[in-house]
């Protein structure tokens, strides 16, 4: 009996072009995965569009292991450069011969808006040039059948966020760390001499890093493309500046700069020149600090890990459910959901905003900017500036309104107080800020000499820009241990509203507090939740602050330990997570590091999960032969069982290896809490608590009855797939009677879950527990063999 004939694997190539981006080398590790756990054979184009124009060594194979450790390293390990001869027809020949020789019909490109360009002009002269190649001679009609459609998919990696209709690009947030580390290491100098600082960084027809630093650092004054500053900006500068230092007792003064800065009759504007103003009109000691290329260096943050991660396992899907004739995608990120936008929009409208920019209309181009980048923007420029008459409402309008922290501290909270803070002062309104939670309320009540709540001003509040913790005190006590006396401290300190900022704690607080208005009529006001915990187990939102920053120090913590095994080659760490009874934590730092194994309290653990695990350990060291000298990383969360902790795993592991490999467990504890709240933390914390500062206002002048009536005036903001909503607690279909899973303190349904999945694919671990396979069940033991070949094999870079 002849032997079956298998079907050709197809073959899929991924390149990096245009500037480099932190989390390319995630992109690409992902895309090589998923392509081999799809039985697909994945290729790397070496530097960019010139490699697939050169051909030969320039386009290799792929293996498992080899992308391995690639997620925490910087810029691009397979090379990008410019490649001026693919931008002409006879390039792009050469480019479409070499793919047809090499047997690849699909091209993941993650770059830029110039880099897409290019990919979608090679898809749509694909025909063409394949004719072309065959009247040459160059190739035959047989040679070039099998490849008559190519599918194109774009991944935008760019760290200056600049593609439209997406809210973030590959390394954005990585340059955006870079850029707030290096001002919140100024502030220092700036705050002892109390001298000036003009920053600028890149960003030449976009503004978005700008802005955002300007945000995540509470910069006096910014200078973005879109929107330059009218006639006379450097009298306003210099009068707001004067303002800040002066009513508001700022000792420091922080100017942020696009590179692309320039004045509404296009003239650019300097960093040297805005410091000549500082110095000359304003005495002011004024040092400029040019970011430059530091900005695109380093490893990736936690964040670009995860969306480069999630984004290329998604562009490889997009490469398998593309159909002849089907327009190409680019993998896009709205809020929290991953989606595929036509990539020619994308690019077209990208353009259209440089297009904007030279023709001086620049309503225009803030118009073609997403929803997202105006309302931060419309923000930084209602809060940070002290004058703004046309914002205050009228003396019945004015609330007194009530900031309160309640459970762990979180990275987030003070940005999001000082961004309450600065709304409220600007609109009229009493911030009030209530100290140690509801016991610190309850405990100093009575006008005794330490009173627990004080109306905060806008010299307290600022330094609040980049500090982690509560600076206000925060406290897991709920109102209902006292009712009495917490309804007693709402009517005595006048309560208009209440901006409780927590976690599962505070929306406890907000629940209980809502239950209680028929028997104290003080609770009858609107109050709603920031969620801030770094288990990210509030219901109504699949992102609360601090977690962000959680995830990033965990991240630093597991790239340091897995380094420490260098010298061994041959040991596996068990890290234990915080989280609670929720595993987002763990699932989405194992998806950042790479871990071989997450394991969480919604799934358990048990001897057989255990012992497949040792087994996959087993297998993945004996094939590795010492090739990538760090060490594996096992998270586990530190609920997941009450029998297997992470010391008894790890004993396990290191029972069973038999010698040949080692483990070490590891408990970064508290650790996990951060220092500095991240950027993403940062920004989040202004728009999220401007939003809910915003939602309590609209119950201004209403009564206690009206209020109480309002399913709304109880309410969790959050961000759930691509929008940002509030949520009610109470009613039929709140959140309280359908979402929350009251004994496990975490929601009924989490999204994050799903990713577990990812987890385990990019892996290469083969099951999540008896009976239960990976994704579509392709993954199995037999697999092993094609997907995990020896890193000596011939192809492997």
């Amino acid at each position: 009996m002849p032997p079956i004939e298998l079907p050709k694997r197809r073959r899929i190539a991924v390149l990096t072009s245009g500037g480099d981006a932190p989390g390319m080398n995630g992109a690409v590790r992902a895309v090589v995965r998923m392509a081999i756990y799809s039985d697909c054979e994945a290729y790397a184009v070496f530097e960019g569009y010139e490699g697939l124009v050169a051909g030969g060594e320039m386009i290799r194979q792929l293996h498992w292991e080899d992308v391995r450790g690639w997620l925490s390293r910087g810029g691009t390990l397979i090379g990008s450069a410019r490649s001026m001869a693919f931008r002409e027809r006879p390039g792009r020949l050469r480019a479409a011969k070499n793919m047809v020789l090499r047997g690849i019909d699909a091209l993941v490109v993650c770059g830029g808006d110039g880099s897409l360009t290019g990919a979608d002009v090679f898809r749509e002269e694909w025909p063409g040039l394949l004719d072309e190649l065959v009247t040459s001679g160059d190739l035959s009609t047989d040679q070039v059948d099998p490849y008559r459609s190519l599918n194109i998919v774009g991944l935008v990696g760019s760290i200056d966020n600049d593609m439209s209709g997406t809210d973030a690009t590959i390394g954005c947030y990585s340059s955006l760390t870079r850029i707030c580390d290096a001002v919140d290491d100024v502030f220092d100098t700036a705050f002892s001499h109390q001298r000036g600082f003009v920053i600028e960084v890149m960003g030449r027809h976009c503004g978005w890093l700008a802005l955002m630093a300007a945000i995540s650092t509470g910069a006096d004054w910014l200078f973005v493309p879109e929107t330059p500053p009218r006639e006379g900006w450097e009298d306003d500068m210099c009068s707001i500046i004067t303002k800040n230092r002066t009513e508001r007792g700022k000792r420091r003064t922080i100017v942020i700069m696009a590179e692309g800065a320039h004045d509404r009759q296009l003239n650019k504007i300097s960093s040297n020149t805005i410091k000549d103003i500082l110095t000359q009109r304003l005495g002011l000691d004024t040092r400029v600090t040019v970011l430059g290329h530091t900005q695109r260096g380093g490893p990736a943050c936690a964040y670009d890990r995860w969306l480069s991660t999630l984004q290329g396992v998604e562009a490889v899907r997009a490469v398998l459910d593309i159909k002849p004739g089907m327009p190409s995608p680019v993998i896009t990120i709205r809020e929290n959901k991953i989606m595929r936008t036509p990539l020619i929009e994308a690019v077209d409208m990208t353009k259209r905003v440089a297009a904007f920019i030279e023709r001086k209309d620049f309503d225009g181009a803030m118009a073609l900017r997403d929803s997202e980048f105006k309302e931060y923007y419309w923000a930084y420029r209602n809060t940070a500036t002290p004058d703004h008459p046309r914002m205050l409402l009228p003396e019945n309008k004015r609330m007194r309104i009530a900031i309160i922290h309640v459970g762990a501290p979180a990275g987030g909270m003070n940005p999001a107080t000082r961004a309450a803070v600065s709304y409220c002062l600007v609109r009229g309104h009493t911030p009030l800020a209530v100290h140690n939670g509801f016991p610190g309320l309850c405990r100093h009540h009575n006008d005794t000499p330490v009173s627990s709540v004080r109306e905060v001003h806008f010299v307290e509040a600022d330094p609040w820009v980049n500090e982690g913790g509560s600076d206000i005190g925060t406290n897991r006590s709920l109102p209902a241990e006292d009712f009495e006396t917490t309804a007693r401290c709402f009517e005595q300190y006048r309560f208009d509203a209440i901006f409780v900022v927590g976690g599962f704690e505070a929306f406890t607080a907000v629940s209980q507090l809502r239950q209680a208005r028929d028997r104290f009529p003080a609770f009858r006001i609107p109050m709603t939740v920031l969620p801030a915990t770094i288990s990210n187990n509030v219901p109504g939102t699949e992102y609360s602050l601090g977690s962000d920053t959680c995830l990033n120090t965990l991240v630093e913590f597991c790239d340091a330990i897995r380094q420490s095994a260098s010298s061994s080659r041959r040991r596996v760490f068990v890290i234990e997570t915080q989280g609670g009874k929720s595993g987002y934590i763990a699932t989405t730092a194992g998806l950042a590091v790479g871990a071989v194994a997450v394991y969480i309290p919604e799934e358990g653990i048990n001897i057989k999960m255990l012992s497949r695990d040792i087994d996959f350990l087993r297998e993945n060291f004996a094939r590795d032969k010492g090739a990538n000298r760090a060490g594996k990383i096992i998270l586990r969360n530190e609920t997941a069982s009450s029998t297997y902790t992470t010391q008894v795993i790890a004993d396990m592991i290191k029972e069973e290896a038999d010698g040949r490999f080692e483990s070490r467990s590891a408990v970064p504890g508290h650790f996990q809490q951060g220092g500095k709240p991240s950027p993403m933390d940062r920004i989040r914390a202004l728009r999220m608590a401007i939003r809910c500062m915003m939602h309590l206002e609209d119950y201004a002048g209403k009564s206690g009855a009206e209020i109480a009536a309002d399913e709304l005036s109880a309410s969790v903001i959050g961000i759930k797939g691509s929008q940002v909503l509030f949520s009610p607690m109470g009613g039929a279909t709140g959140l309280e009677a359908t979402e929350t899973d009251w004994k496990r303190r975490r929601p009924k349904s989490e999204f994050w879950l799903e990713l577990q999945d990812t987890v385990n694919i990019l892996s290469g671990r083969a099951t999540l527990g008896e009976g239960k396979t990976l994704g579509e069940g392709k993954m199995s033991w037999a697999c092993y063999e094609n997907i995990m070949p020896p890193a000596s094999r011939p192809g492997s870079p």
